[in-house]
């Protein structure tokens, strides 16, 4: 056991030793700073800032809480304070989103030398477009919760589906987002598919096309890709993808704007870990996607593809003596 003159000489050459480690930083500073000069590497210097994080999911709160009202609100709502609470909310949320659609208007204005398109008066523009849209939205997102609860066993209650699941959540944010990218409202819908991506496991791209009553059930892994195109009564589930052929470098630019996810047609079920791939790709109509199953061709309508039984070999305890 050390005496105190001991621990105090021990904590003196700890605080050294510290000392002399942290005379290094205004170099290691210095070589860094140097190195944002490099033109090979991404800096993001004197641009308009974009401040995300809390106010995304600010945000994407205020709408759900207009969407359901009832659901996700902190207080009560009856006759008596209804009109007031809700009105409250929709002027809370108009101001945000016409914050942040100024700002990634202005930044992109800014930071690639744009012609100007009057950014603060486009995003109040915007903000009270998107608000329009929702009691269109209320009615969308009220058949995805009729088709989740009408298919799931184990949902009791249409409740329950828009309080727990995940599913909902992404689908949600989703059609949100698909608003802002037909307004053609740079980065925003990506972020917020992003946010609902990073807390679901769910990663729909706002440029995908998705009809009504689509089921998301369990949820992640999921993978929609930008130029997806998902009819009507279509149910997926999880670690599903519905996404792009592998591309060769340097197609980025080449493709951008075409057509490289499947179309999946009116009342097709797709089951877990399949993978289908490829602009061309066509699911018919009624047809079901069995587990694991990897396509890259149409198939009409009306079509089952499964994956031939596997053979499973049994080895049991008293064998391996």
């Amino acid at each position: 056991m050390k005496t105190l003159e001991e621990e105090l000489i021990s904590c003196k050459t700890n605080n050294q030793r510290i000392f002399e480690q942290r005379t290094n930083l205004p170099g290691v500073i210095n070589t860094i700073i140097e190195n944002l000069e490099d033109d090979t590497c991404f800096a993001h210097i004197g641009d308009e800032p974009i401040h995300f994080s809390t106010s995304v999911q600010e945000m994407i709160d205020k709408f759900r809480e207009i969407l359901f009202p009832g659901y996700f609100s902190r207080e009560k709502l009856d006759g008596a304070n209804l009109k007031y609470s809700i009105g409250q909310t929709v002027s809370q949320l108009h101001d945000i989103l016409a914050e942040q659609v100024t700002h990634v208007l202005r930044h992109d204005c800014l930071r690639y030398g744009q012609a100007c398109i009057e950014c603060e008066n486009k995003g109040y523009g915007t903000a009270l477009k998107v608000i329009e849209e929702i009691p269109g939205l209320r009615r969308c997102l009220a058949q995805d919760v009729i088709a989740a609860y009408e298919g799931d066993p184990a949902a009791k209650s249409h409740d329950e589906v828009i309080f727990s699941y995940p599913g909902l959540y992404a689908i949600t944010v989703y059609r949100i987002a698909n608003i802002l990218h037909k307004l053609k409202i740079p980065q925003l819908p990506r972020i917020m598919s992003e946010h609902a991506h990073s807390i679901t496991g769910i990663d729909i791209h706002p440029g995908a096309t998705i009809g009504s009553r689509f089921v998301i059930d369990h949820g992640t892994g999921i993978v929609i890709g930008e130029t997806s195109v998902i009819g009507n009564n279509v149910r997926v589930y999880q670690n599903v993808t519905i996404g792009a052929l592998s591309l060769p470098p340097g197609a980025g630019e080449k493709l951008r704007d075409a057509k490289r996810h499947p179309t999946i047609e009116d009342n097709v079920i797709i089951y877990s870990g399949a993978t289908i791939l490829g602009g061309e790709t066509i699911i018919g109509s009624g047809s079901v996607i069995g587990g694991n199953v990897w396509l890259t061709q149409s198939i009409p309508s009306d079509t089952k593809v499964f994956i031939e039984t596997p053979k499973l070999i049994y080895r049991y305890q008293d064998e391996d003596k």
